[in-house]
């Protein structure tokens, strides 16, 4: 039997173009089986839900009153957009979403003509939408332009800066903000807790339903009615709801609108298409919505792994070793215990970088500032100066947004604030807006900067130990997403000594210095090399910045080939770092570095994108092989 069978318009709808003569009830049964396709789909491969399963009505009258993608469609992050890549072509597609050669877990502009503007990360859409608009307007086009915004990302200072612009510029662009309250975690949003009272207040219910709907039946005598009401209600909108903040920032409020309400949507999409100017229209929603097990456990189906569609279950790895997020969570807890000082500080990611478990242990030592790492590094650096211990618990790739306040706010005050970066290298299907492939670099560069990448688990705790006590200025510690390596753990911490390296396997040939997540890969590599007769010495560097020089000075003096190895861009990396002292001290030793190329990586898991960019083990065999067949024969040339 036809799979396909079980959905009556679904399958008819391959384009927006295509649901613009679907009656209204029509309609509603397609947002149904737009939800029960998300999830047969990602029950059975994973992937981001809820935030889809809330914007479904949403999307359907988006597309179903604008003439996309003649008018555009700017997104936030991709999270809530995969009903959008269901009505725009890429229904047959989802299957593949966030798997290797298949759809992109978020916004991409090389995807589709719909996906107007690439977006992974959040607080984006105003200010794309406002360049859009105004490039529009050079071109004397007449074109809608809509930008959607969840309202987790009203928690970026970005999206108030481009507000504050459109109301200066002017130029006609229509805002959505789909106000579900949650973000991934719930919210940390003063304006949403606003919204949510805002909607149930009796006065201004009392004052719309009673007195607004009533006028609507007295013809023109009610209208003479409306406009004096009007003002009365601006007296009261300015007590009681938000439209006021946005009107001052230039903008035409409208809501809030129920965000499931397809009628009332599409009414109202149909009332602003054509006004002049920067609207706002206020949606709520429910992240979740239309799928009970995910009603009401937003944070767990925000991104999910494959699961029973009946029940919501997650199926789970048998016997597979504790994440170095939770790893890190515990830790942090034991040292909290012993160390009054430390507080943790996220950025909308309590569970995604295992500060969760302090703020269980300590609530009143935990801080999530929502989506905002600006903002989260400089509280972080004002917290240091009293002589707190901000531990800042970010995603390498969302600690980029934050680059100059590190430098400015941290490193150049010579604060003592633990940066640890979660899912450092690659991250696997969320893909290029989510690799960790830049933080040895960008963090590598910056004066003062202390930089330790783990081995194993064990060493991850005793380098946030020594993070904790170091005090004397700014240090980071980065490691990737999944499971550790299940190695046992000590009872106790050990402090490290900063700069030091670390011997693991003595050899003869060659010598292997790697960091982080690749210490494994070398440690494997080596023993297969002996195969070969090739005799690897096997050092974990630990430490990017300081370089243990020591070490480095007893290397270049061993060894003719000298092989570097990271998870992290080539391009001013760890690598790059020891070809900078080489250079400095004129040794002449042959390096070979391999990590990530000097490009951005597509989606796969990390172990098919680590064979392919052949930095597994047997990627670097076959590169250890090559690079010491070549040097033997220039050697053999120049003698």
């Amino acid at each position: 039997m036809d799979e396909n069978s079980d959905y009556k318009i679904l399958f008819k709808v391959d384009k927006p173009a295509d649901i613009r003569n679907l009656t209204l009830p029509e309609l509603k049964t397609l947002c149904s089986e737009i939800r029960q396709y998300m999830v047969d789909v990602i029950s059975q491969i994973g992937g981001h839900f809820g935030g889809g399963l809330g914007s479904v009505e949403l999307t359907v009258a988006l597309h179903k009153v604008f003439n996309t993608p003649e008018d555009l469609l700017i997104w936030d992050t991709g999270h809530q957009a995969y009903p959008h890549k269901i009505l725009t072509g890429r229904r047959d597609q989802l299957r593949t979403i966030r798997q290797l050669n298949g759809l992109s877990g978020f916004l991409k502009r090389t995807e589709s003509e719909y996906d107007v503007f690439g977006a992974g990360h959040a607080s984006t859409s105003i200010s794309a939408a406002l360049g859009i608009a105004v490039a529009r307007d050079f071109k004397k086009e007449n074109r809608k332009v809509i930008a959607v915004i969840g309202d987790g990302a009203m928690t970026g200072g970005m999206a108030y800066e481009a507000m504050n612009n459109s109301g200066l510029i002017k130029t006609n662009l229509i805002v959505v903000l789909n106000d579900n309250r949650m973000s991934i975690a719930p919210n940390k949003w003063a304006l949403s807790n606003y919204f949510t009272e805002m909607i149930t207040h009796p006065e201004y219910n009392k004052f719309k339903g009673a007195i607004w709907d009533l006028t609507g039946k007295l013809d023109d005598f009610g209208d003479r009615i409306r406009k004096v009401a009007a003002r009365v209600q601006t007296g009261i909108k300015s007590i009681i709801t938000p439209g006021m903040l946005f009107e001052a920032l230039g903008f035409r409020y409208f809501g809030p609108v129920n965000g499931h309400n397809l009628n009332q949507l599409i009414k109202i999409f149909e009332h602003v298409r054509d006004m002049q100017g920067p609207i706002l229209i206020h949606t709520i929603s429910e992240k979740g919505k239309g799928y009970k097990p995910a009603e009401g456990h937003e944070q767990k189906f925000h991104a999910a792994t494959p699961f029973d569609k009946l029940t919501g279950k997650v199926y789970k790895k048998e016997g597979a070793a504790k994440s170095y997020t939770k790893i890190f969570g515990e830790a942090l807890v034991e040292i909290a215990k012993m160390n009054p000082k430390v507080v943790g500080i996220t950025a909308a990611m309590p569970d995604g970088t295992g500060l969760d478990h302090l703020q269980a242990a300590f609530p009143e030592r935990f801080f999530d500032v929502g989506i905002a790492e600006e903002h989260a590094v400089t509280f972080s650096a004002g917290l240091a100066t009293q002589g707190m211990i901000p531990v800042t618990a970010i995603y390498s790739t969302f600690l980029q947004r934050a680059f100059d306040q590190i430098i400015h706010d941290v490193a150049l005050q010579k604060l003592h604030v633990v940066f640890v970066l979660d899912r450092a290298g690659l991250v696997g299907a969320d893909g290029p807006t989510h690799h960790g492939a830049f933080d040895l670099t960008y963090l590598r560069l910056i004066p003062g900067m202390v930089i330790m990448s783990p081995k194993d688990e064990s060493e991850l705790r005793d380098m946030l130990f020594t993070a904790v006590n170091y005090g004397k200025g700014p240090i980071a510690i980065r490691y990737p997403r999944g499971s550790a390596l299940g190695v046992r753990l000590k009872e106790k911490f050990e402090n490290i000594t900063i700069g030091e390296s670390e011997l693991l396997v003595k050899g003869n040939d060659a010598a292997l210095l790697a960091v982080g997540n690749m210490v494994d890969y070398a440690l494997k590599a080596s023993q297969k090399l002996l195969v070969d007769g090739i005799s690897c010495e096997v050092i974990n560097m630990r430490f990017i910045k300081p370089l243990d020089t020591k070490r480095l000075d007893e290397i270049a003096a061993k060894f003719e080939k000298v092989i570097t190895l990271e998870e992290n861009t080539l391009v001013g990396g760890f690598g790059t770092g020891v070809l900078e002292y080489f250079a400095e001290k004129k040794y002449k030793n042959d390096v070979l570095r391999i990590g990530l190329p000097d490009r951005f990586v597509d989606h796969g898991t990390q172990q098919q994108l680590h064979r392919i960019l052949e930095i597994d083990a047997d990627g670097i065999v076959e590169k250890v092989k090559k690079f010491c067949r070549i040097s033997k024969l220039r050697k053999e040339v120049s003698i």
